[in-house]
């Protein structure tokens, strides 16, 4: 394929309209479903109006957590995330109630009609109120979901012989995925224990672990049906909608079909970290880096979802492409009630370049040399080492990059 122009295979059939996206499925007698979800970030639900609410027009069933046939959480790395709430509300947006009804509208007056009482307690939503000796405990024991340390050579002993050093605190924002096609999911319950689920998704294979999980069957009873997927840069990753349409189905023995808004898709999904970064960053006078100090922490949000795999490759990326000899990296994933954070394009990668690349031009000003030039003097090659000890030996382009850079600039490296 290399050098060729490969034909995305499914380019056609969206361009043309032609995909076959879950919303675009109907099925006979199929039902509606969706959730009511938590309006407070922190606290206990005391009471919901769910007798009330099934004895509306077109509404077949309201449940609760004690309706779901199997297991009452998910999640990719810890299974922490409520499918419906049982006791701790942990951020806007968790689900409390289940309910199925028999067309949209009647779904949507229900869920109007859902009256939640709250027990609410203080939140806490910044890394710095997390980690006070007095914060409420979100995580099993503190509220740290994750730490990792990443040191090479003497790092303090580098500052004290380094010819300038630089020190900055970075921040990035949290992000949303923003995908064209919000979630949708449609459940088919066949008899005998077998259901299928159409969805669009990125994990199929976790998908049918927690249904089966939720309803407490055997995978092998459950089919997941990958439909055409209209974006998802990680956010596909956690399930959503997926076991609330298998559950309805599994006990309304119907086809039941979830649909979110725009408003509904942003609020329940995974986000990408925000990280707050501490670089100390050193330089000796022929141009060589010689230390970096960095602590990072991001803020995982109510629940662990991809957090560890996340800040671990922002530790590993800390130091960027280049080489510096003494390094010490301490990072930190941190439980919050925000919304949750998981994967995103680039897993925690993305976020540590603001910090070193903004490191690398203010050292370049103070030894008046041109940016590139000192990229390219600090820049792996084949050979190099990384902070974690790894040798690079094969695919390391960066100086062929930079060169190619300098060239168009006229610049002389």
């Amino acid at each position: 394929m290399v050098g060729k122009s490969i034909i995305r295979p499914d380019a056609y059939e969206k361009v043309l309209g032609k995909s076959r996206f879950p919303d675009d499925l109907e099925f006979e007698n199929m039902l509606y479903a969706g959730v009511k979800r938590s309006s407070i970030a922190y606290g206990k639900v005391k009471s919901v109006n769910i007798d009330e609410v099934k004895k509306l027009d077109g509404v077949i069933d309201v449940i609760d957590y004690k309706g779901i046939p199997g297991e009452i959480t998910h999640g990719v790395v810890f299974k922490d995330i409520p499918i419906l709430v049982k006791d701790i509300i942990k951020r806007i947006g968790d689900c409390i109630v289940l309910v199925i009804a028999k067309d949209k509208s009647s779904l949507e007056n229900a869920l109007e009609k859902v009256n939640i009482e709250y027990e609410e307690y203080k939140g806490i939503f910044t890394i710095e109120d997390a980690l006070k000796n007095d914060a409420p405990i979100l995580g099993d024991k503190n509220n740290i979901l994750y730490h990792i340390e990443i040191k090479k050579g003497n790092v303090e002993e580098a500052f004290r012989n380094s010819k300038f050093i630089t020190v900055n605190t970075y921040y990035t924002q949290m992000t949303d995925h923003a995908f064209m096609q919000p979630e949708v999911a449609i459940a088919n319950y066949r008899g005998n224990n077998k259901l299928d689920l159409y969805v669009a998704t990125q994990y199929p294979h976790y998908d049918r672990e927690e249904v089966a999980r939720c309803l407490n069957l055997n995978e092998e009873q459950v089919n997941i049906i990958n439909m055409s997927i209209g974006g998802a840069f990680g956010g596909r990753e956690d399930i959503n909608p997926q076991c609330h349409a298998a559950i309805a189905s599994y006990l309304t023995k119907r086809p039941v079909k979830i649909i979110y808004s725009r408003e509904e898709s942003t609020i329940s999904h995974s986000k990408r970290h925000p990280m707050k970064m501490y670089y100390k960053t050193a330089v000796n006078s022929d141009g060589k880096l010689s230390a970096l100090k960095a602590r990072i922490y991001a803020d995982t949000g109510a629940y662990a979802s991809w957090g560890i795999n996340v800040v671990r490759k922002a530790a590993v990326h800390a130091t960027g492409p280049y080489e510096i000899p003494n390094v010490d990296i301490k990072a930190n994933a941190i439980y919050t009630n925000n919304p949750f954070c998981g994967a995103m394009r680039g897993f925690g990668a993305v976020q540590v370049p603001i910090a070193y690349e903004s490191q690398m031009d203010i050292l370049a000003e103070k030894l008046n040399i041109h940016p590139l030039k000192f990229r390219n003097i600090n820049a792996f090659t084949s050979g190099s080492y990384t902070a974690t000890g790894q040798k690079l030996e094969e695919s390391v382009g960066i100086k062929k990059c930079i060169e190619k850079l300098a060239s168009i600039d006229e610049i002389d490296l």
